[in-house]
């Protein structure tokens, strides 16, 4: 199975019928400094990890597990209150605009396992199906569609959400479920439920 990195602003490893642990944010939802200091501070400990002479496969798990620090300090800075707005997703017609869409793709591309949809990003676990073309432009598709119309609905125009997505290879030794309560519990580690299941915006797969 073919095996391709797509590049923007950093590395994003992205193999077909895998699944995927995904989070996308609102433009504006951090400050650039803080994005710009995160990405260099990856960049530069991807470096030392490519020149320590070390074999191919020991540089790859180095890599995946910096991947998963810098999404953790990236995550972080987005539950910090007083430096994140936009909050558009707080409304429930627009929550509601990115769940149909998530509901709609997953007809033809993806089994979507669970959705977390926060004030200014949101998280999904979905498992690509064979034939589904590539993980980002299904996202292109998802992130397209629910910022028109999320422009639409704000009677606004410009950029809705910020470029740059999160991804995560999820492997097959118990990340899954790890994954998932991490995904469900979002919005109690935020403070703004007690129990996941009371927020509004969080989405798990019946079959699970």
């Amino acid at each position: 199975m073919e095996k391709i990195y797509y590049h923007r602003d950093l590395p994003h490893y992205q193999p077909s019928c895998a699944t995927f642990f995904v989070t996308y944010r609102l433009a504006g939802s951090l400050p650039v400094a803080v994005i710009n200091r995160l990405k260099q501070e990856f960049r530069q400990q991807c470096r030392v990890i490519q020149k320590n002479g070390k074999p191919r496969p020991s540089q790859k798990e180095a890599i995946y597990t910096l991947r998963k620090r810098y999404f953790a300090k990236f995550d972080d800075c987005l539950h910090r209150r007083n430096m994140n707005e936009p909050y558009w997703l707080r409304d429930e017609n627009l929550a509601k605009i990115v769940a149909d869409s998530l509901h709609f793709l997953a007809q033809d591309y993806f089994d979507l396992w669970a959705y977390c949809i926060m004030s200014n990003h949101v998280h999904i676990l979905i498992s690509l199906f064979y034939n589904a073309p590539r993980l980002y432009k299904v996202m292109q598709k998802h992130k397209s569609f629910t910022a028109h119309k999320g422009n639409k609905a704000l009677q606004r125009s410009g950029q809705f959400w910020a470029h740059e997505s999160y991804d995560h290879v999820v492997r097959k030794d118990g990340e899954f479920g790890r994954i998932l309560a991490y995904l469900l519990n979002n919005p109690v580690k935020a403070g703004l439920v007690e129990d996941w299941q009371a927020w509004q915006g969080s989405y798990l797969n019946p079959k699970l």
